[in-house]
Order: C-alpha cells, then sequence, then structure tokens
C-alpha cells in the first residue's frame, strides 16, 4: 500500500529538511514533518522541546515526555526535536509557551494553521 504525501516542502518554500531521527518523529514515523490526508493532527512543526513546554504538553493533555514503550515511543527529552500538531504550536503561542521551531523541518502545510510570522519569531535556522 502506497502512502499518499503532500509535496515536501518547508514554510519557507524549499524543501522539507529531517526533523530528528534519535527520536524518529513525524507522523509517519520517517524523521520529517511530512503530511498527507491520513495526518488529522498536522504534525508539521519542527519544534526543539523545552523543560517547560513539555509541562505545558503535559497539562494540557498531551504527554510528550513520558516514553510509551508499547508503542516504540521512547518519550522526548528537552533539547530534542519533535513534529508537532500545528494547532498545539498555535495554543502554547497564544498562551506565550511555543517552543521554538525549525523553519527548513517545518511543513509548508503548518501555514494552513500558523501564520509564518508567527513561527518566525520562535525560529531557530533563521538567517
Amino acid at each position: 500500500m502506497e502512502i499518499e504525501m503532500d509535496p515536501p516542502l518547508n514554510v519557507l518554500g524549499g524543501e522539507l529538511q529531517p526533523c530528528s531521527h534519535d527520536p524518529v518523529t513525524g507522523f509517519y514515523r520517517d524523521g520529517c514533518c511530512n503530511t498527507g490526508p491520513d495526518d488529522v493532527g498536522s504534525h508539521t512543526v519542527c519544534i526543539e522541546a523545552s523543560q517547560d513546554f513539555l509541562q505545558y504538553s503535559r497539562f494540557r493533555g498531551n504527554d510528550l515526555s513520558t516514553p510509551m514503550l508499547d508503542y516504540g515511543f521512547p518519550g522526548v527529552k528537552p533539547g530534542e526535536r519533535w513534529c508537532l500538531c500545528a494547532a498545539r504550536w498555535l495554543e502554547a503561542f497564544e498562551q506565550g509557551m511555543a517552543p521554538k521551531v525549525f523553519l527548513q523541518s517545518t511543513h509548508q502545510r503548518a501555514l494552513d494553521i500558523v501564520p509564518l510570522e508567527k513561527l518566525k519569531q520562535y525560529a531557530l535556522d533563521l538567517n
């Protein structure tokens, strides 16, 4: 069965760069924030997790830091990269808790939910 994915382009219009292979991230667990019709959560924003954000996310019901080894999920630690749902990033932004992002590794479909100017405010890879 072939997986249907959107073109791998980032929010800057270039080729989507990998987000993380350790831990392996992405809706498709390919290390990139690729997306497609099956990704209803739009796991498209490549973040660098901070302790504050991980605590915030756990408080909001999305525990990213606790390992769930039955699902092959090692848990995300501060300083690691992860493909986050665009709506969750926007929610964190609105609460002053948004994690830093890597624009070259953030899929252009994130722009359906998050304005580029907001992402740029938290970019770690903006020249």
